[in-house]
């Protein structure tokens, strides 16, 4: 059940990077949908062994070819969803970016409403 709400929610998140960035395109709602599980699947399986395979150009670049990786994989996933494109490696790069925030402040919310103090 919560990984559905999870999906639910990233979806939200590509349909906000959809609204804000021109070099992307999401059909519809289901789209989203479908483009959120899909990124889920890939940044839990996928992105893993790529990191593992660029560790060393990782540290050189301090960090930033994490982007890489990550635009590669919204990439991909414009090749499996239909509906969903991305115009571009930049546009990648900058949908991965919101997308990541926007995940980030919802798991925030949601770490929040988990917290009991006694």
């Amino acid at each position: 059940m919560n990984f559905i709400i999870k999906i639910l929610l990233s979806s939200f998140s590509v349909l906000i990077a959809d609204f804000l960035l021109k070099g992307v395109q999401v059909k519809d709602i289901v789209t989203s949908i479908l483009v959120a599980f899909v990124l889920a699947i890939l940044n839990n399986f996928l992105k893993p062994i790529l990191i593992v395979f660029t560790i060393p150009i990782t540290i050189f670049t301090f960090g930033f070819f994490l982007l890489v990786i990550n635009a590669l994989i919204v990439l991909l996933a414009t090749k499996i969803v239909p509906g969903f494109e991305v115009n571009g490696f930049w546009w990648a790069v900058g949908f991965s970016l919101i997308v990541a925030f926007l995940n980030y402040l919802i798991n925030i919310e949601n770490r929040k409403s988990k917290t009991h103090y006694n």
